[in-house]
């Protein structure tokens, strides 16, 4: 008996000591998450003109005869970034009962090296560093100004910077739908900036 009771005893001990072992050890380990890197941020697309979600001051907007393009800034670019891409639209605008809303600027083949677009760029099609800005809903190329009128509630104007693997083969004439067709497939990142406005 003296025997049994000193058997039993050593097998609990050696099931108690066990099972602290794998609950330090899972402590350690947790399941799922081993080996797993950290998640990286995503870009972040910023403007000393204006906060995010912020009215747009008016030298950036059709209130005045000619408006200029807001400075912008991206931190967070992804490894393997070619070109980045910039579609500046406003989402609560439906122009001749269509379904697209109002294009203000697009452009694409901006440099993956770059972090900033400058205040007040020249409306150019066809940049020395390899941009393109093609047309916007006017019919021109570069930045058509906020526009919306007094009536109703202020338009969310939202500008998407895209990080890109590739360049795009596409040249000034390319249309939206030609650029994001383009796009499709290449896209590694997207920051967002949006600004208010209304006359």
């Amino acid at each position: 008996m003296r025997i049994a009771r000193t058997a039993t005893v050593s097998v609990c001990t050696i099931l108690l000591l066990g099972g602290i072992a794998s609950i330090g050890l899972s402590a350690q380990q947790p399941q799922g998450q081993q080996g797993a890197a950290p998640a990286k941020p995503g870009i972040v697309l910023t403007s000393t003109a204006f906060e995010d979600g912020a009215i747009i001051p008016g030298k950036y907007t059709q209130a005045v005869p000619n408006p200029v393009t807001p400075e912008l800034a991206w931190i967070n670019v992804p490894t393997g970034t070619v070109t980045f891409a910039l579609i500046v639209h406003d989402p609560e605008g439906a122009p001749q009962k269509q379904t697209a809303d109002v294009l203000h600027w697009i452009m694409f083949n901006i440099p993956g090296t770059a972090h900033e677009l400058p205040e007040a760029m020249a409306a150019t099609a066809q940049m020395p560093d390899g941009s393109v800005q093609a047309k916007n809903t006017r019919g021109t190329a570069g930045f058509m100004g906020p526009g919306a009128g007094p009536a109703g509630p202020y338009h969310h104007y939202t500008f998407e910077l895209y990080a890109l693997d590739a360049k795009l083969d596409l040249g000034p004439d390319a249309s939206r739908a030609d650029i994001l067709n383009a796009m499709n497939g290449h896209v590694i990142g997207k920051g967002v900036l949006v600004g208010k406005f209304h006359r």
